[in-house]
């Protein structure tokens, strides 16, 4: 009876398995470098400039993260900065029950973010 070596298969399977952990990584990570550090900023101005603040700051917009899809995340920021302009235009996005569920997706996020890190 011949013996059948193992070794490949198992190697095998642990980069497959290697290469699903990676895609679910990048999909838990789907924010851009550049929004995390706006994010932070702006609440580092809002929370004083401290090492503490930091470190809350950046575990706040981890969490968001966690919980809505940056698209979401988008899409809820353009509600924000929209819904603050005067005019008809303006009046759609704070009208629109689209954007009222953006919104309310962000600011359940946000919440969330400040139960945990503040």
């Amino acid at each position: 009876m011949s013996t059948i070596s193992l070794r490949p298969i198992v190697a095998a399977l642990a980069v497959v398995i290697g290469m699903v952990a990676a895609a679910r990584a990048e999909d838990l990570n789907d924010y851009p470098t550049s929004a995390r550090a706006e994010y932070v900023f702006g609440c580092m101005k809002a929370n004083g400039e401290t090492r503490q603040s930091i470190e809350q700051c950046s575990c706040s917009i981890d969490v968001i993260a966690s919980i809505l899809p940056y698209e979401r995340y988008v899409t809820a920021e353009t509600v924000l900065s929209m819904s603050q302009v005067r005019s008809t235009l303006g009046s759609e996005f704070r009208t629109s029950e689209q954007a009222a569920s953006a919104l309310n997706d962000l600011r359940r996020a946000q919440a969330e973010a400040e139960v945990r890190c503040f």
